[in-house]
């Protein structure tokens, strides 16, 4: 009971103590976006396509979403230039009907959501590499036309000290990029903190479960709609009281980060 305590009372003081506040708030209703990134995208069939079931079930225009995923990879193992050139990623994509559609070649992407790895922002030797990285990789980005979006990773469940740390790393990146941010690291805490029985996490105590991988969708649904993602009705094959504690988890942190109430709530 003291361990269970003390777990908690970290959780909410390290999201307490994530003292930058955001100054990008809003990503521009995207219509299409590239997910670059690592293993916490692509656990449980890949968290774009989640994000995408929400858009559609939300009744929104469907944003066309495209994943780069390396295993382990940070933000340097990236070629991100390499994912804009014309005919190649996102050039072409599948309808309902399972039929080939060429997309715009001029403009592939509205939005680039990065994540660097889970440790690399914090990590001693490796967190000049995510700033520096974090600077390229946007004006990269905005060279093709696109805006960079940084995703804030979670922090491993037995290392609760870790989500203040990914906040103030990630949020001092997205404002000195002129980026939004993605707060899923908090929606992960703020999660444990009410729910603790609910596990976000699969064995290794890092990746994400699939209830983790659907907190993580609902918040970045959140984030780049604006739109408050309760009451949705994808689920993902959750129970419908989970999905629901989810979505007013994600909710609740993206409003909280932002420090706003989205119009799209009113």
């Amino acid at each position: 009971m003291f361990a269970r305590i003390t777990l908690l009372a970290a959780l909410l003081i390290g999201t307490a103590q994530a003292q930058t506040a955001p100054t990008v708030r809003d990503a521009g209703s995207p219509s299409s976006a590239i997910y670059i990134g690592n293993s916490f995208f692509y656990y449980n069939n890949s968290m774009h396509g989640h994000v995408g079931a929400m858009i559609r079930a939300a009744g929104l225009p469907p944003m066309r979403s495209s994943s780069v995923t390396i295993s382990g990879s940070g933000f340097d193992w990236h070629d991100v230039s390499s994912y804009f050139r014309p005919n190649a990623v996102g050039s072409y994509s599948f309808d309902a009907r399972n039929n080939i559609v060429f997309n715009n070649n001029t403009r592939l992407f509205d939005v680039a959501i990065m994540m660097d790895c889970s440790q690399c922002p914090i990590h001693p030797r490796l967190g000049a590499v995510f700033t520096e990285y974090a600077r390229r990789h946007s004006e990269t980005v905005r060279s093709h036309g696109a805006r960079p979006v940084f995703f804030m990773s979670w922090a491993y469940k037995d290392v609760p000290a870790m989500t203040a740390q990914l906040a103030e790393a990630y949020t001092v990146a997205g404002n000195a990029n002129n980026a939004l941010v993605i707060p899923a690291g908090l929606a992960f805490a703020r999660s444990m903190a009410e729910r603790p029985a609910l596990d976000l996490y699969v064995a290794d105590l890092r990746h994400p479960s699939l209830s983790g991988t659907y907190l993580a969708a609902a918040t970045s649904f959140a984030s780049l709609t604006g739109r408050s993602p309760v009451g949705n009705s994808y689920t993902a094959g959750l129970e419908a009281e989970t999905a629901a504690f989810l979505q007013r988890m994600a909710w609740e942190t993206v409003q909280g980060y932002f420090g706003v109430r989205r119009a799209a709530a009113e």
